[in-house]
């Protein structure tokens, strides 16, 4: 149940949203969400990990994702970039259980992916990059519907929302309905809702697209003082630029992992400048299908 949790937030059907309105805007659930383990000192475990993944569409006639092998470990940020139709997303997609691979092994927080997804589910956080947010709910009510899908208190989410509002500089918006924000506050509400159950792993797809400089900064900013907590951070971008301040790269063409390691390791090896200079080298002659 808890993984169709999760792949309703990115799908959800019409009757389910209306229960889930109801419910958020006039009760929430009684089960207790999960935390993240506090530790100065970050110990080396692993936390995802795939062997020779493959994802084919279309009666095999597409291979979105090619042989791609991950292992990235606790209070990382490992950041996937690529042009479009290079796999990312759907690469995201197979690690949080909302897509089968064709086949290879995903290893999830010690569990298998997908056959033991459900219990991978409430540990995970995910923000999609189109908004999964209801217009005519509130920010407030919005975070909830997700609190309450991920089993969270009443008290378990007041707390929540009274730390994560003023992080994410939302709190003079709590009571506004989402069709009255900006892109950039939707990202942050969207952001909020993949956190509110402190996971151990938080997904970003594109999670700094169409959005100004300086809240590009803030973000990432926030991103590392996750990461400081113990929490690991898997984020997709084509901002080349930006993944520099991420632990790791993985860079992706065509469904292929051609290059990996931290930012510095990578343009060392490619006597380059700037990750973009790397990315456009690995990918010279090569047009991304759009």
């Amino acid at each position: 149940m808890l993984v169709s949790l999760i792949i309703l937030r990115l799908h959800p059907s019409k009757n389910y949203i209306q229960q889930e309105k109801m419910c958020c805007i006039g009760k929430s659930a009684s089960k207790g969400g999960s935390s993240v383990t506090n530790s100065s000192a970050q110990a080396e475990e692993t936390v995802i990990e795939t062997l020779n993944l493959i994802k084919v569409y279309k009666e095999g006639k597409i291979k979105a994702v090619d042989h791609l092998n991950l292992k990235i470990d606790r209070g990382e940020i490992y950041a996937l970039i690529g042009s479009n139709g290079s796999g990312k997303t759907t690469t995201i997609n197979m690690l949080t259980g909302s897509l089968f691979p064709t086949s290879g092994n995903i290893q999830v927080l010690g569990l298998q992916v997908p056959k033991q997804r459900r219990m991978v589910a409430n540990q995970i956080g995910v923000a999609p990059q189109d908004y999964a947010l209801y217009t005519d709910l509130t920010v407030e009510q919005n975070i909830r519907f997700f609190a309450n899908l991920y089993g969270m208190k009443k008290t378990q989410f007041l707390k929540r929302l009274d730390e994560l509002l003023p992080i994410l500089r939302l709190n003079e918006r709590r009571k506004t309905t989402i069709s009255n924000l900006s892109g950039g506050m939707k990202r942050r509400v969207s952001i909020a809702c993949a956190l509110v159950h402190e996971p151990k792993i938080v997904f970003f797809d594109e999670a700094t697209v169409g959005i100004d400089p300086v809240l590009r900064a803030f973000f990432w900013d926030y991103f590392r003082s996750l990461a400081e907590t113990g929490l690991t951070i898997v984020l997709t971008s084509h901002v080349m630029d930006e993944a520099e301040r991420a632990d790791r790269i993985g860079l992706m063409r065509t469904g292929k992992l051609i290059e990996e390691g931290t930012p510095q390791e990578i343009k060392q090896r490619h006597s380059a400048l700037s990750i973009e200079q790397v990315f456009l080298k690995l990918s010279e002659g090569v047009v991304a299908d759009e």
